[in-house]
């Protein structure tokens, strides 16, 4: 009698059940274009998550004789003037908050030299109302930069296009009144109600801008204590 063969079993990793559930689903889907983008995307979320990228941060990348660093001051390629010098405050607390280096007023005094561009800021329409018209931006920030060893001038460490994107309503009926975000501004849902849309587009313009260079530097400070 002719010996059945056993399929393969599929390869464990970290992400065990997962994989092998999302691998069913797009044999079962395999007609379905809608439904093999969605499990594409998944598979793209999971292999993303493991991919080593830690937001923690604990400057593992890092020179360990390095105790202090300098910020340059960033270039701007955008129209916004301005922009690198706010985009710096932010770079700064986000390095002065992880606690691993301490930030020095002059390049002599630093052992690393962090310097960089703003290269790209724009805000781009994702929602309209039935009249055509915008009702929800997406802002984005990128920026590239190098850290260098401020000793020997040597290159440590280079990213280009690091970047950040938030949603920028600007109509009332666009804000989501239960996210993080709004909570912590000093606005409530009555206020929203209350204000003009042109009123209401300056005020989540100026949030979002701030929420996205948070995050900028926050992946600006990952990407460079961790080496990525």
């Amino acid at each position: 009698m002719r010996k059945a063969i056993r399929p393969s079993p599929i390869r464990r990793n970290r992400f065990g059940v997962a994989l092998r559930s999302i691998s069913a689903q797009s044999v079962q889907l395999a007609a379905r274009p809608a439904a093999l983008t969605r499990v594409a995307l998944a598979i793209l979320a999971l292999a993303a998550s493991g991919c080593g990228y830690h937001f923690a941060a604990d400057g593992s990348g890092l020179p360990p004789q390095a105790k202090t660093i300098y910020v340059e001051r960033f270039g701007n390629r955008t129209r916004q003037t301005g922009l690198n010098d706010q985009f710096m405050r932010y770079v700064e607390d986000e390095i002065a908050d992880r606690k691993r280096l301490a930030l020095v007023d002059n390049s002599s005094d630093a052992d690393l030299i962090l310097s960089g561009d703003i290269i790209y800021a724009d805000s781009v329409p994702i929602s309209f109302n039935s009249a055509a018209e915008p009702t929800i931006y997406t802002q984005t920030i990128s920026c590239d930069a190098t850290l260098t060893d401020a000793h020997d001038h040597k290159l440590i460490w280079s990213s280009r296009g690091i970047s950040s994107a938030q949603q920028t309503p600007v109509v009332g009926e666009s804000v989501v009144t239960t996210s993080p975000y709004f909570v912590q501004q000093n606005l409530r849902s009555r206020d929203i109600a209350a204000m003009q849309d042109i009123q209401v587009a300056q005020t989540q313009q100026a949030s979002s801008q701030e929420q996205a260079m948070t995050m900028l530097a926050q992946n600006l400070y990952a990407s460079m204590s961790e080496g990525f």
